[in-house]
């Protein structure tokens, strides 16, 4: 399961990052908006999962 949501965390950053260099390349803020917010939520998915395992060993 950890795996699972560590692969996820990558996953939404990847694509948040996409999302925020097409916006830019476009022109449209809101789109490069929305990349630095899947961004995020991907780094604070991935933080949750290092401290789980932390607590783990």
């Amino acid at each position: 399961m950890a795996g699972e949501q560590k692969s996820k965390a990558k996953m939404e950053q990847a694509k948040g990052k996409a999302k925020e260099a097409i916006g830019r390349t476009v022109g449209n803020e809101r789109m490069e908006a929305e990349g630095r917010a899947e961004q995020a939520k991907g780094d604070a998915r991935q933080a949750k999962e290092k401290t789980k395992d932390v607590f783990k060993h």
